[in-house]
């Protein structure tokens, strides 16, 4: 990704080959169950509302960008944050990791897959969204698509927005004779007006909710209101976002006109089983069953959450202290990326979340309970968030450090909460609802509300799920934070190398 010409033209490459829509076939809306048998003729598809489908959920598939592949957003701003370190097997495991986590980040060591991927999606809507209009199926369904796609493609567009800052704004798919070597950069605030237009055009086309399991994690439009919610927190349109959300949140404690409600025990967010409950806004599905191999790992093809496999702890192992019983977490061994920073370990200490968030190996190595392999930069602490047990290791034929199926919530309603009060500036009696409700639910004690509590809170409930970094950068607190890192040095070709190189 050397400069402007080559970036641009290997957007419009993928743009202009239909980046991968396989022909499908599906009996429901189920996201996970629609089973790709090939590439197909453009010309002739998207005939009908099964091969629209199709398409809308190869749309779909670019949420994994969040957890899935080497190359996830999670491991990844995990990474640059203070809250976590790199890891890995070492200061080369990774080179992409490594440089988000000590700043030494280039264009170089960028990993593409970053542009990439997220402009795949977009083209993959651009193509659907020009395609449905003359498929063959009712309006009520060719609306809900294209609702949906617009909707993808905002927020796949606000992901490149809070990474690059100036991207390109493509609307259609690039045809045989368009000029794709020069693709001028957009203006945030033009990507910000066309993404916030769409969603807001959108919305009224998608269902309050979801109530059958075939259609689990698509949009409704209480999800669109989230995600409208947050891109404008992101572009500084305060009482904007902040009626978003409150649309999102309804009764600080209570169940929202979109049925979302705070669980009663946060651990059990945690639990693989555990998908889909009322407080998720917006959830990535992970499944174990396209028994993805390695010449899968971060095409697209492969469905688990990798998430799983990089935290996972390098050579875990329980101690045979018989008679005795061991009473130690069996583990699935992996590659020691994220080990949590000593400062939040201690920030969080006396917090009910402490465990749900953290697993402290060191202690149970001084129980003598249990061995591991340091890996580089470890601390004993790792993200027990997302930590694999021995019980989540798929039984199919796939590999097992590709096919975790535990799903990542990209937003929840804890997080919208939090959201909702630092729109409103943390001040005011709605501000301090939505703080207090988030710490009843852990039973910890009201606290004044303020942006500062707001903050603190943001760390200790979200600790682990990829918003730390983007928070700190949101609030103006990441020199501050991370200029340990060299952070402050490398801001500028961090930020920006996209934009003047």
């Amino acid at each position: 990704m050397k400069n402007k010409r080559f970036i641009y033209k290997s957007v419009a490459v993928l743009m202009l080959a239909g980046v991968g829509f396989g022909a499908v076939s599906c009996n429901n809306g189920n996201l996970e169950d629609v089973q790709n048998t090939g590439t197909f003729d453009e010309s002739t598809y998207f005939q009908n509302e099964e091969q629209s489908f199709s398409g809308l959920v190869a749309t779909y598939d670019m949420l994994r960008k969040y957890s899935g592949g080497f190359e996830n957003m999670v491991t990844f701003f995990n990474a640059a944050s203070d809250d976590f370190y790199s890891g890995g097997g070492n200061s080369s495991d990774g080179a992409g990791i490594q440089g988000f986590s000590n700043y030494s980040i280039n264009p170089i060591i960028m990993p593409p897959s970053y542009w990439r991927d997220y402009y795949q999606g977009i083209a993959k809507a651009n193509i659907l969204l020009e395609k449905i209009p003359a498929a063959t199926m009712n309006d009520q369904t060719r609306n809900r698509f294209i609702a949906e796609a617009k909707v993808l493609r905002s927020l796949y567009y606000f992901e490149l927005l809070r990474m690059f800052k100036n991207v390109p704004l493509i609307l259609k798919p690039f045809k045989y004779n368009d000029d794709y070597y020069n693709v001028p950069q957009a203006k945030p605030e033009d990507v910000y007006a066309q993404i916030e237009g769409d969603i807001l055009a959108s919305i009224g086309d998608l269902p309050m909710t979801i109530n059958s399991a075939n259609e689990k994690g698509r949009l409704t439009q209480g999800s669109a209101r989230a995600i409208l919610g947050k891109i404008y927190l992101y572009d500084k349109k305060y009482s904007l976002a902040a009626a978003q959300f409150e649309m999102v949140n309804g009764t600080p404690g209570g169940t929202s006109q979109y049925g979302y409600k705070l669980v009663d025990d946060f651990s059990t967010l945690w639990e693989v089983n555990n998908k889909f409950t009322t407080e998720s806004v917006l959830e990535v599905m992970h499944t174990n069953a396209s028994n993805a191999d390695w010449g899968f790992w971060g095409t697209g093809k492969d469905e688990g959450n990798s998430v799983n496999q990089m935290v996972g702890i390098v050579s875990y192992g329980k101690v045979d202290i018989s008679p005795l019983i061991n009473d130690a977490p069996s583990i699935h061994k992996g590659w020691g990326f994220n080990p949590i920073t000593e400062d939040l370990f201690n920030f969080m200490q006396g917090d009910p979340r402490l465990n749900a968030t953290v697993f402290n190996a060191k202690s149970w190595v001084q129980q003598g309970k249990v061995t591991y392999s340091a890996g580089f930069k470890d601390t004993g602490y790792f993200l027990n968030k997302y930590l694999p047990r021995t019980t989540d290791e798929t039984t199919q034929p796939g590999a097992v450090e590709l096919n975790f199926r535990q799903n990542y919530i990209a937003i929840r309603l804890a997080d919208t909460y939090l959201m909702e009060a630092e729109a409103l500036g943390g001040t005011g009696s709605r501000a301090q609802a939505l703080l207090d409700a988030v710490r009843d639910r852990v039973d910890l004690p009201s606290v004044p509300v303020s942006m500062q509590a707001i903050k603190d809170e943001r760390r200790r409930e979200l600790a682990g799920e990829g918003h730390r970094w983007f928070d700190l950068v949101r609030w103006g607190d990441a020199p501050a934070k991370l200029g340990a890192r060299g952070l402050w040095l490398a801001s500028t070709k961090f930020f920006r190398f996209l934009s003047t190189n």
